[in-house]
């Protein structure tokens, strides 16, 4: 960075306690940009976007082959100032009206802004071994002759709960019979229940498990649950399973039947899943097995979907976030507090435009707390298009209901006919 710019950064402010952000919600923002003397812009922008990506290399012979692919969810950048002014785009105004001076003094200049998120269900934040799922801020500053400035700040996206698809919700039933041989006679079967399919982080996993031991030795009933972390890139699959937990139960003594209950806790640190995103998956499966001795141990498999955070007692999936709460609400229950913002930065204008002017400030490095809980608005329809600076006509495909929408709708583990499923 050069001299004249001291610091560029751009911050956002927590809605809740958890700093994470969902569909329809209104996440607010500063600019901060620190200059030693006057300066003259030619652009200062703030985008936000998502995106997914995955990248991997392989080696075939003396050759090494890149896979990678990307999968964009929306991309929208407003401008506090530019000279060449963009066609189909407003500049955004400060609360009176007024645009912004491309010339600054010495000193610290801050630019609120308000966007509010798509009310799409987007895949949620991740980060795997060659793929993720990231939705960012950044800004940027342009002048003549000189590099750019830049900087970014991530953002925790999770998507509301759905549980509206009936198979989450729906019981699911295995059994499976082996006959025994060699070192062991006789015969084992089991019959596996489980309550559901789909599970919040930190719920118990109910397992239900019929057992007929009619051989000659003790068995004993284990169980695992393990994620799968596919990544899709040029026809090729990368595949990436991790045992997360194993738990066993009590032995059943030969010719003997027995019915045993197993609750396994669903860590509250597991990603969430991903099954709608084209380049990169997020699955779990329960594996429930027999331990033979001397014998390949009998299994069932069951698949498990991680949902979003549930919400609390008492409210809908629409509560989730932000919707239908009125301003200062909070989903999450005491909420630790959050210190405001010193003046101007609690001035932030009509919801979905850029809030107040930038100002001079004191001293260098010496950066407001972010910790505003920032504006937050009603749920709106789906044709909802909102005034500049909120997500609107420029988004592509999201605001004609004709167009087909960048992303897939949820299944239940979809199929992509290029890359076959695997258990």
């Amino acid at each position: 960075m050069s001299l004249t710019v001291k610091n560029i950064s751009v911050t956002y402010n927590p809605i809740n306690q958890s700093n994470t952000f969902t569909s329809g919600d209104f996440i607010s923002g500063q600019v901060i940009l620190d200059v030693a003397k006057d300066t003259q812009m030619q652009s200062l922008s703030v985008k936000i976007k998502g995106k997914a990506e995955v990248y991997w290399t392989e080696r075939h012979g003396k050759t090494t082959v890149v896979y990678s692919d990307k999968e964009k969810y929306y991309s929208v950048e407003r401008f506090f100032v530019r000279e060449d002014k963009p066609h189909g785009n407003e500049m955004l105004k400060d609360p009176s009206g007024q645009p912004y001076s491309s010339v600054v003094a010495p000193g610290r200049h801050v630019y609120p802004f308000t966007f509010q998120l798509p009310l799409q269900h987007f895949p949620p934040t991740f980060k795997g071994s060659v793929g993720k799922v990231v939705y960012t801020l950044e800004t940027k500053l342009s002048r003549s002759m000189r590099i750019s400035s830049k900087d970014k700040a991530e953002f925790h996206y999770v998507p509301g709960p759905d549980v509206s698809n009936p198979e989450l919700m729906a019981p699911q039933y295995g059994s499976k019979d082996k006959q025994m041989k060699l070192f062991t006679s006789g015969s084992v079967s089991m019959n596996i229940n489980t309550e559901k399919m789909g599970y919040y982080l930190g719920e118990g996993l109910k397992v239900l498990a019929e057992v007929q031991n009619s051989s000659s030795r003790a068995i004993k009933p284990k169980y695992c649950l393990y994620e799968k972390h596919s990544f899709f890139a040029r026809g090729k699959r990368r595949l990436h399973t991790h045992d997360l937990l194993k738990e066993a139960g009590e032995p059943i003594e030969p010719n003997s039947k027995k019915t045993v209950t197993k609750v396994l806790s669903i860590p509250p640190s597991l990603a969430i899943s991903i099954l709608n995103c084209r380049i990169l998956k997020v699955e779990y499966r329960l594996r429930v097995y027999l331990d033979v001795p001397y014998a390949s141990d009998p299994e069932i498999k069951f698949p498990v979907v991680i949902l979003p955070p549930q919400p609390v007692s008492g409210a809908t999936n629409r509560d989730f976030g932000i919707w239908n709460q009125p301003p200062g609400s909070n989903m999450y229950p005491n909420p630790p507090p959050m210190a405001a913002l010193a003046p101007p930065l609690h001035v932030v204008g009509p919801p979905g435009q850029f809030g107040a002017p930038g100002y001079y400030g004191p001293p260098l490095n010496s950066f407001p707390d972010p910790g505003y809980p920032g504006p937050r608005g009603p749920f709106a329809p789906p044709n909802y298009t909102g005034p500049p600076g909120q997500f609107g006509p420029s988004v592509s495909n999201h605001s004609d209901p004709s167009a087909p929408p960048p992303y897939q709708e949820y299944q239940l583990y979809p199929q992509l006919p290029d890359h076959p499923e695997k258990s």
